[in-house]
């Protein structure tokens, strides 16, 4: 395993990070236990998770995946060798209502993680992050910012960090960090930060594949003159940079059969860039997943790539991907396909 630390920390994580939002929907618990074995057998020290996870979020499953993690770790007594992120739900919408109704308000903030911290059965969250922006922007599926009028939000970056820092004090989490942000929210974090010595976002977990390197433009700068470093997630874009849905290979219960709503990364387009990828990789000798991974384990900005997997043959062949260096070759055949088809998915 490669390893890295989070920004303006001493804490080292694992280059290649264990995603979980499958468990609880996808995965059992005990395949989640198992995961979780394997993963830190590998090397894997990090483990990502959030309250709304497992995705869907439905009110019937929401927390589960944390009570998992939480589990394995009174099982096991694991607690000191893993680092723990999480997250909390944005502005209250019928996605989340089942969770909370007030957004990063105090008390919401108060809530989620008093409720965390008893599924993970742990004292302190390492890494704990905003979901997405409470503000309406261009997060999910929108290529664009188109400007709402009607948007209710108020500022409330100062708020939101003197609440945080109220629980780093107290010893509940460690440190902070945003997911799903924009470059306006992430400087204006910044700005209150520098300003009135509040605590410090260190990490942005945003979406970053070969199908969706929009991250390349303002917030890679960000990330770079900020420190603030990249948490990479949906590096396979749902599954659809394995090649299995191109090439027919994709069984029943793959997350784009079951969830075919989900359908960020089933566009023409997407599968198009995604057949070009895969003729790379089979040309160099590599799966197209390894590829894509590597990919990502490869860009100077990124922390931690976040992979998931619902079986232990994609758990593998996944946290293999760290074994691998792309060449200049293959990066220019890559980048190639980038320029015809940039960004297919948002």
């Amino acid at each position: 395993m490669k390893y890295t630390t989070l920004p303006n920390t001493n804490i080292k994580i694992s280059k290649i990070c264990l995603g979980t939002m499958t468990w609880g929907e996808q995965n059992t618990e005990t395949e989640a236990h198992t995961q979780l074995n394997y993963a830190l057998d590998q090397g894997i020290n990090y483990i990502d998770t959030a309250e709304l996870y497992p995705v869907p979020a439905r009110p019937e499953t929401s927390g589960r995946t944390s009570s998992y993690i939480g589990t394995w770790l009174k099982k096991t007594g694991n607690r000191d060798k893993v680092v723990l992120g999480s997250k909390i739900v944005g502005r209250t919408s019928d996605y989340v209502a089942h969770i909370r109704k007030d957004g990063f308000a105090p008390h919401s903030i108060d809530d989620a993680i008093e409720k965390e911290l008893k599924r993970l059965q742990t004292d302190y969250i390492d890494l704990y992050q905003l979901h997405w922006p409470e503000r309406q922007t261009n997060t999910f599926g929108k290529r664009g910012y188109i400007h709402d009028v009607d948007d209710a939000w108020q500022d409330n970056f100062n708020e939101v960090l003197h609440t945080l820092e109220k629980h780093i004090k107290a010893g509940r989490i460690r440190h902070v960090g945003l997911s799903n942000e924009k470059a306006w929210g992430t400087m204006r974090f910044l700005e209150e930060h520098k300003m009135h010595d509040l605590p410090r976002m260190i990490t942005i977990q945003n979406s970053y594949s070969l199908l969706n390197r929009t991250f390349e433009g303002d917030l890679a700068e960000i990330s770079h003159r900020e420190n603030i470093g990249l948490l990479a997630y949906s590096t396979l874009a749902f599954g659809m940079l394995t090649g299995k849905y191109v090439n027919g290979t994709a069984n029943a219960n793959s997350r784009l059969n079951l969830f075919p709503q989900m359908s960020r990364y089933s566009s023409d387009q997407c599968k198009e860039a995604t057949k070009r990828y895969l003729k790379i990789a089979k040309s160099n000798g590599m799966s197209l997943a390894q590829m894509a991974l590597a990919f990502v384990n490869q860009q100077p900005f990124v922390t931690s790539n976040i992979i998931g997997a619902t079986n232990m043959e994609q758990l593998k062949e996944n946290i293999d991907s760290i074994h691998i260096t792309l060449s200049e070759d293959v990066l220019k055949q890559i980048n190639e396909v980038h320029a015809v088809i940039p960004n297919p998915a948002t």
